[in-house]
C-alpha cells in the first residue's frame, strides 16, 4: 500500500512544479520587450570579443590555436555568454527570503521552498536563452562565418539544462548561507569569478596549461559554462556522454550539499521560532 501511494504522489508533485514552471514562463511573456532589452548586450559582448580575438589570432600568426579556429572560439563565447547572460540571480532572491524572514512562512506552503525557486529560475532562465541565443548567434555569424553542425544542438540543450540545475544548487547553496553570515555579496563575487576563469567564459579552458586546465575540469563551474559551450562546437557523442556523466556526479553533489543545508537552516527556525 505505502509503495502504490507513492507514484500519486509523485505525480501530484511534478504536476505541481510544472505548474509553477509554466506560470513563470507566461508571467515572463507579459514583458517581450524587457527580454530582448536584456538580451542586446549580446551584441557588445561579441562584437568585443570578435575584435580582441580577431587581434590575438593574427598577432600568433596561426589560424588554429589549441585546436579551436576563430570561428570555433566566438561560436564558444557566445554559447558561453548566452549561458550566462540567462541565469537569473536566485542567490539573491533567497538570501532576501531568509533575512527577512518570509522563508519561515513557506515552510507552512504545500510546496518544497528550494523545488519552488528551482522552477521559477528554470522558467526565467528558458525565456531568456532563446533571445540570448539568437542575437548572439547572428552578430557571431555575421562576424566569423556559420555556425557549428545543427546535428549536435539537441545534446547541447540537454547538457545546457544540466549546467542551469548545477548553477541553481550553488547558487541556492550561496543563498542560504545568509543563515550563517546575512550578507552574501562577497560569496557572489567570489562565485563570479570563479565561473568566468575557471568556468571558460573569458577564455575556453583549451587555452589554460595542461595543469590548470586538469585542475579547471575537477571542479563543478567548467560544467556551467564550458562543457555545453565546448559541445556546442564539437558535438561528438563521446564528449556529450563524458560531459553528461560529470554534470550528473556533480550535480548529486551540490544538490545533497544543498539539501542538507535547507534541512539544517529550516531546523533552526522551527527551534527558534522564525
Amino acid at each position: 500500500m505505502k509503495r502504490t501511494a507513492v507514484f500519486p504522489s509523485l505525480i501530484r508533485d511534478i504536476r505541481k512544479y510544472w505548474a509553477i514552471f509554466r506560470t513563470q514562463l507566461v508571467n515572463s511573456l507579459a514583458y517581450p520587450l524587457d527580454l530582448l532589452s536584456r538580451s542586446f548586450s549580446m551584441v557588445l559582448f561579441m562584437w568585443i570579443f570578435a575584435q580582441l580575438w580577431r587581434t590575438t589570432y593574427s598577432a600568433s600568426g596561426q589560424e588554429s590555436i589549441a585546436g579551436l579556429s576563430l570561428n570555433d572560439t566566438l561560436w564558444y563565447l557566445m554559447m558561453a555568454e548566452t549561458i550566462i547572460l540567462s541565469k537569473p540571480r536566485i542567490s539573491t532572491q533567497v538570501a532576501e527570503a531568509v533575512k527577512d524572514g518570509s522563508i519561515a512562512y513557506n515552510l507552512n506552503k504545500p510546496y518544497n521552498f528550494i523545488l519552488y525557486h528551482f522552477s521559477v529560475s528554470f522558467g526565467d532562465s528558458l525565456l531568456r536563452l532563446v533571445p540570448n541565443a539568437l542575437i548572439g548567434s547572428l552578430v557571431v555569424w555575421r562576424l566569423a562565418g556559420p555556425p557549428p553542425a545543427t546535428r549536435g544542438w539537441p545534446l547541447v540543450f540537454v547538457a545546457v539544462l544540466a549546467a542551469l540545475a548545477i548553477d541553481f544548487c550553488i547558487n541556492a547553496m550561496i543563498g542560504m548561507l545568509a543563515f550563517i553570515t546575512e550578507e552574501i555579496r562577497a560569496f557572489e563575487w567570489i562565485y563570479a569569478k570563479f565561473i568566468l576563469i575557471l568556468g571558460g567564459v573569458l577564455i575556453p579552458l583549451d587555452f589554460f596549461p595542461e595543469w590548470l586546465k586538469t585542475a579547471a575540469l575537477s571542479l563543478p563551474f567548467a560544467y556551467t559554462t564550458y562543457g555545453p559551450a565546448r559541445l556546442f562546437i564539437d558535438p561528438d557523442w563521446d564528449r556529450f556522454v563524458t560531459l553528461i556523466s560529470r554534470q550528473g556526479a556533480w550535480l548529486l553533489v551540490c544538490g545533497g550539499i544543498l539539501a542538507l543545508i535547507y534541512r539544517k537552516g529550516t531546523s533552526q527556525l522551527a527551534i527558534n521560532g522564525g
